[in-house]
């Protein structure tokens, strides 16, 4: 059995999806209940309450909201020790690789550390930033048909959640051949800010503008969502990525021989909500 955490989110629901297509046993798990009869409520920030949902899994995928400020990895993995779990697949960030020394970053490298010397079997996935963080623009973009952000022309390889999810049902259904593994996951090219709000004018039918943002005033807008210390290693990425954050990697399209999918088609995908 394949337990999943975080599996209301973007990447967990296509996950848990695909999985059970393909005949796997699997245990969605959340913080809140949807009422499906695969799904159970347990919370990562309390590790006793993954005992009962982990009971008969030999797998589980971690989803790590955030940078992981409040977790017990260690917690985490003695109770999946426990349980049964023979192999671990952590969905981590491209950041804990490409920026060893961020401070935002740092529960997310002692997750990893504690996963890798866990003793169990393990994977671990390193996404670049998400195509779907373009979500925080649905509301101006339907009222005002606008996109504001920083770094207008800074470009970077976002991923589509759909392919994150893909990648890790391949490395779960076949895990003897992924372990020990870390996957970087980006899309098939850069794409700017300025870049994004063409494409999502062309989901909605629509022009939508680009209107630059100050670093200040992203850094306020971000202080909404995230601890500031998530905000300002987000504008640091947003406004002074490496060489390596802007590269494309070709683990996608080799893990699942095709391209990773492109900014605009998720953009297709998700027009509803931009309308």
């Amino acid at each position: 059995m394949i337990v999943i955490t975080g599996a209301t989110g973007n990447v967990g629901r296509p996950l848990v999806t695909t999985l059970t297509a393909a005949g796997e046993r699997v245990t969605a798990v959340s913080r809140t209940a949807t009422g499906s009869p695969h799904h159970r409520v347990a919370d990562l920030a309390d590790p006793g309450t993954l005992r009962p949902v982990l009971d008969g899994a030999d797998a589980l995928y971690v989803i790590v909201a955030g940078c992981g400020q409040d977790l017990d990895p260690q917690g985490i993995l003695d109770t999946a020790k426990a349980g049964g779990v023979r192999h671990v697949v952590l969905q981590s960030s491209q950041l804990t690789g490409t920026r060893p020394d961020s401070s935002s970053h740092a529960p997310l490298r002692a997750f990893e550390e504690a996963v890798r010397g866990s003793g169990l079997d393990w994977t671990v996935l390193h996404p670049a930033g998400f195509a779907s963080n373009a979500g925080l623009w649905a509301e101006q973009v339907r009222a005002r048909r606008t996109v504001a952000a920083p770094f207008g022309d800074v470009g970077l390889p976002v991923v589509d959640p759909a392919d994150i999810a893909a990648v890790a049902a391949t490395v779960l259904r076949d895990r003897r051949r992924h372990a020990g593994r870390t996957y970087v996951l980006t899309g098939p090219e850069a794409i700017t800010p300025r870049e994004q709000a063409r494409a999502l004018g062309e989901a909605v039918g629509e022009p939508v503008r680009f209107e630059e943002l100050s670093r200040e005033a992203a850094r306020a807008q971000l202080l909404h969502v995230m601890p500031a210390v998530v905000a300002e290693g987000t504008l640091s990425v947003l406004g002074e990525p490496s060489a390596q954050e802007r590269e494309v990697s070709p683990d996608v399209e080799r893990l699942l021989g095709r391209p990773a999918g492109s900014f605009a088609g998720w953009a297709a995908r998700n027009a509803a909500i931009f309308r």
